[in-house]
């Protein structure tokens, strides 16, 4: 299927060949008819692409600061490969589509097949759509129409807190394309409206939706001429729909406003507010968020738990209902918006036109929908010339997940090894071409299951989400390929029980290998350490502090069900790190965390090892960015060494091991990858971690942080 993209680091809009994706659980995929251009957003994401890096920076200074950060702690280079990744990830343009339902995943029971839908799902020809984040379309409503749903929602949203009554006189500032949905919106709701734009034509089309409106930068006085609108009172309310980085906006509104009145911003304005302007008249300024309640709240819209009408009356998704209820009753006309059509094939020219020009509505018009039609679930990405490299008896492997630490550090790692890379799944399909392009991939698809039972697949190498591993695992083992998994290996007891068993019952002889992606114990620095060890042959004292850094409570990994939590999905690494340095098994742990409202994500954990060494490991998410992020220490017979965030190891006092620095930050991934691809070609796993230290590390990581919770 084609999708339109937006290149971040040269600004280039193009069509994109991709797979299409699956109706996940509680998602619909939806076969697009049109889709909408929102002509602020997007032009603002061109504009940003086009940019050198220099005003990229400008722009975020934020982003400046955290590069700045990273560099103190992490080194230039490794620094300007994580820009350069995030530049280098394509970005799927569009959040204004309509089409039709093709699958429903599990757990949707309100839709139908071939029903008509919005959703906010992208500029692409096939979309999977969290069921939140659609609505079914009226009867009376055409595609076109219904494209403009998600923007009306936008400029519903910031009225309902305005809250407006009947009669109250109501500024709208910037008529693009959602002030001028605001503005028939609160023609609807009984108000009295007044519109500012620097465009004549838009102003001419608020005027035909029943506003006073005025053409700005022409001698005209914003202040004066509300004040007039108002009957000399002040205006009830203002909404900012403009973009623009002036701080003027806001100051306008203010001084427009009476007493007590109601500023609300929906756009993207400077936002340097002077306190006097809001201090004597009260005045309340809010900042709206998209298209309303359960926004960016993952358990809503991922999740698919609706909030009781009851008590949030109004969702994203009934404010698409609202909309679209408003355009079947002819209260709302969108047709004077479109401005331009083109068909997708012709997107490059639509975004050329988006950029030079003013347009308001650009609609997108895919090909002829027909009911036989199949979605193509695995597209060709790299030339098969491309691929003489490896030689055809070299270890063939197939990649499910193509998420950031995939993208940016797993996947180059194992295209720099003697393998071959046939085939990589996503759930989304472009990030997986993306990914395939850079790493002479032969194929990207959506059918992950597909390459469990894949004839040109020897192993798989897993990196979704933590708790699709244990299941992915045994479905491997048991497909009889071979497994390198992104820790960690279970989120459960029973489920790392169920892999031990499945295991334990395949016959030794032709058992698959199983490896866990601990890359830092392979890290040069480690291995130069571990021999210094192995030298004294006396028990060890080790200190692993880990300045882990804040996670929001909400994020995939802070849930137990989902990521396991911080102990489980990161500090695993720290234990087998610990555990590969003391050589022996871990005979006791106790753990303690730290008491909040939210996840237990700041922590210790005490290890003793059977052979008398002990180790901790500090994990602080309280701590500040500017330190390192890894810091070990280890005395063993009057020696001392410590090992800086994988950049330096200092030794004290201990023959045999010198202090050494690197260039450049090396946690091992490489080497880690090198060791699974050797061990695969020779059949040799002497290099990889025996199956027993993967099971223990899990078992005592998963222990651990149920001990910590209390449960």
């Amino acid at each position: 299927m084609k999708q339109l993209i937006q290149d971040l680091s040269s600004g280039v809009t193009s069509l994109e060949e991709v797979p299409a994706p699956f109706a996940r659980k509680r998602t619909l995929l939806i076969q697009t008819t049109t889709s909408l251009v929102s002509a602020g957003t997007e032009r603002m994401l061109v504009e940003f692409g086009k940019g050198n890096l220099i005003q990229k920076a400008r722009q975020q200074p934020d982003k400046v600061r955290e590069a700045l950060d990273k560099v103190r702690t992490d080194g230039a280079v490794a620094t300007y490969e994580a820009i350069k990744n995030k530049l280098d990830t394509p970005l799927p343009l569009g959040y204004c589509n309509v089409g039709i339902v093709k699958e429903i995943g599990k757990g949707v029971a309100s839709y139908q097949l071939g029903q008509r839908v919005v959703s906010n799902g992208p500029h692409a020809e096939y979309v999977s759509v969290p069921v939140n984040l659609c609505a079914p379309v009226p009867d009376g409503v055409t595609d076109e129409e219904a494209a403009f749903t998600v923007l009306g929602a936008i400029a519903l949203q910031g009225i309902r807190l305005v809250q407006p009554t009947l009669g109250e006189a109501v500024v709208v500032t910037g008529l693009g394309l959602v002030g001028l949905l605001t503005v028939q919106l609160l023609r609807a709701h009984g108000c009295r409206v007044l519109g500012f734009d620097f465009d004549p034509a838009r102003v001419d089309l608020a005027r035909s939706f029943g506003a006073e409106a005025h053409v700005l930068g022409q001698g005209v006085n914003p202040v004066a001429v509300a004040q007039q609108f108002s009957r000399g009172r002040g205006v009830d309310a203002v909404l900012i729909t403009a973009s623009t980085a002036s701080n003027e906006p806001v100051h306008q509104a203010a001084n427009m406003c009476r007493k007590r009145g109601r500023i609300v911003l929906v756009g993207v304005v400077g936002l340097e507010l002077s306190r006097a302007d809001f201090y004597e008249k009260e005045l309340s300024f809010q900042v709206s968020c998209s298209y309303g309640p359960g926004r960016y709240d993952s358990k809503y819209e991922e999740g698919g738990q609706d909030y009781p009408v009851g008590f949030v009356r109004w969702t994203e998704q009934r404010n698409f209902e609202a909309v679209l209820d408003m355009m079947a009753e002819g209260r709302m006309d969108v047709r004077p918006l479109i401005s331009h059509r083109f068909p997708l094939l012709e997107a490059e020219e639509a975004y050329r036109v988006l950029y030079e020009e003013s347009p308001l509505g650009i609609l997108l018009q895919y090909p002829h929908v027909s009911g036989d039609e199949e979605a193509v679930r695995t597209v060709p990405v790299t030339a098969a010339g491309s691929l003489d490299g490896p030689p055809l008896s070299a270890p063939r492997l197939g990649f499910v997940g193509a998420g950031n630490y995939a993208s940016s550090v797993l996947v180059p790692a194992f295209a720099a090894t003697p393998a071959r890379l046939q085939r990589i799944a996503s759930a989304g399909g472009l990030s997986a071409v993306q990914v395939a392009r850079r790493n002479r991939i032969a194929e990207a698809t959506t059918d992950a299951a597909a390459l469990f039972v894949a004839e040109d697949v020897d192993a798989l190498v897993i990196t979704t989400r933590h708790d699709s591993h244990a299941s992915m695992v045994r479905k491997a083992l048991l497909a009889g390929k071979h497994v390198f998994v992104e820790k960690p290996l279970a989120l459960t007891l029973s489920e790392l029980q169920s892999i031990e068993a499945t295991w334990q019952e395949l016959p030794p002889e032709g058992r698959p290998l199983l490896m866990v992606g601990f890359n830092r114990r392979y890290a040069p620095h480690v291995q130069a350490l571990k021999k210094a060890l192995q030298a004294r042959a006396a028990p060890a004292t080790m200190v692993m502090k880990v300045n882990a850094g804040h996670i929001p409570a909400d994020h995939w990994t802070q849930d137990s069900q989902v990521g396991g939590g911080r102990l489980i999905g990161e500090g695993c690494h720290f234990v087998d790190l610990l555990r590969f340095l003391a050589g022996a098994p871990i005979v006791r742990h106790q753990g303690i965390a730290m008491t909040t409202e939210g996840p237990r994500d700041t922590w210790l954990l005490q290890l003793e090892f059977a052979n008398g060494s002990i180790g901790t490991v500090h994990y602080f998410a309280n701590g500040n960015k500017r330190l390192a992020k890894e810091r070990l220490e280890v005395s063993c017979g009057g020696g001392v060494a410590s090992l800086d965030n994988f950049r330096g190891l200092n030794s004290l006092g201990w023959s045999g091991l010198k202090s050494q620095r690197s260039w450049r930050q090396d946690k091992g991934q490489q080497a880690c990858t090198q060791a699974f691809v050797k061990a695969l070609q020779s059949g040799d796993a002497s290099a990889l971690i025996p199956a027993a230290e993967l099971f223990e590390v899990a078992r005592v990581c998963i222990e651990a942080a149920e001990a910590m919770a209390g449960r």
